[in-house]
């Protein structure tokens, strides 16, 4: 059972819903509807779900990047860093200055959406790490040299401008920016987009290393869950701002218990087997006007009546595994598949 001490966040009854008013008519999108979730020390939670899930609205409330439209409406996210708790959703921007980058860190998507065009890498680090670190001139270049060097980066990477890197070297400085302070909490959202498969796979290793090394919680973000199995140590499933269904990474590949986890699992490719990937009809619904019920229900092929009128309750059905449908003893694997490499750890 998970010690009070071991955990590092704890999410209750989040809903941060985007408010907007455009001539005279209100709007609200429910993108974060009622998540609960705690996440321990030194460990990794993989965050999985479609476009337009809510994965992305989640993730800059974890990283107290609430701006408007997005506002919280009800709930807490609380951490327990070494340097006392903090809620960052009430929390001032004087406190979250002082938890950034140092206590809570954030691997954004797409290298280019971090790095400055004109600026030199060096003058980038120096931006995001100088303060946090409370170093200057040849205490701080060394610091990050050999941080670097961690990431099989040389140091002459500090004089470039992000054009002249490659892709997997600017995805390698971004994962420095966020690691160099050595922060208890990163959340690394779809850190690995628009790079190839052997690039893909030196990221993830380096992102698990480094994990290990520092010994941070880290929340990775992607809809591929062949990633999720490579990484994790467990997964959360949201599905229309909801999560649907947490648990270790080998049961919600070998025993998931909500037919969306299902369907997600049974997508993946496997080489030489040709079985036909059973389809998940329709799309995620309109979160302006979500349906009532279970948010799913109108793709799920296990859908009854007590489905359409009632929200279901996110329960344990398994240890360590919970879920958030009225018919998870009925959900079974739609295909047979082998062991993920990561999920059998």
């Amino acid at each position: 059972m998970t010690q009070e001490n071991d955990i590092i966040l704890q999410v209750e009854g989040l809903k941060a819903y985007y408010q907007m008013n455009y001539f005279g008519v209100n709007r609200e999108v429910r993108a974060v509807d009622d998540i609960t979730m705690t996440m321990r020390k030194n460990e990794v939670y993989g965050i999985a779900g479609e476009s337009s899930s809510g994965k992305t609205s989640f993730i800059k409330v974890l990283a107290a990047a609430i701006r408007p439209p997005l506002r919280v409406v009800e709930g807490t996210v609380k951490y327990n860093f070494k340097n006392g708790p903090i809620d960052v959703t009430t929390a001032s921007p004087e406190q979250i200055e002082t938890v950034r980058w140092k206590h809570l860190s954030y691997i954004m998507q797409g290298s280019m959406s971090v790095l400055n065009p004109v600026r030199r890498i060096g003058r980038t680090f120096q931006d995001f790490a100088q303060r946090p670190l409370g170093l200057t001139g040849k205490a701080f270049e060394d610091r990050v040299v050999k941080h670097l060097a961690r990431l099989n980066l040389p140091a002459d990477v500090l004089k470039a401008y992000p054009h002249e890197l490659s892709g997997g070297m600017r995805q390698r400085v971004t994962i420095g920016l966020a690691t160099v302070c050595h922060p208890e909490f990163i959340i690394a959202d779809e850190p690995t987009t628009a790079l190839d498969v052997v690039v893909q796979k030196e990221v993830l290793s380096l992102i698990r290393d480094i994990q290990k090394e520092m010994g941070a919680s880290v929340v990775f973000v992607t809809h591929d869950m062949s990633v999720h199995a490579n990484v994790a140590d467990r997964v959360g499933i949201i599905y229309a701002g909801r999560l649907v269904e947490e648990g270790p990474t080998r049961q919600m590949f070998f025993t998931p218990k909500h037919p969306y986890t299902a369907h997600l699992v049974a997508s993946l490719p496997r080489i030489g087997d040709t079985q036909q990937r059973p389809a998940l009809e329709g799309r995620p619904p309109n979160l302006a006007d979500p349906p009532q019920g279970c948010r799913f229900h109108p793709r799920c092929p296990l859908a009854v009546d007590k489905c359409r009128k009632e929200v279901p309750p996110m329960i344990e059905v398994a240890p360590g595994q919970r879920s958030a449908c009225w018919r998870w003893e009925d959900v079974k694997p739609l295909v047979n598949i082998a062991a993920p490499a990561g999920a059998m750890a």
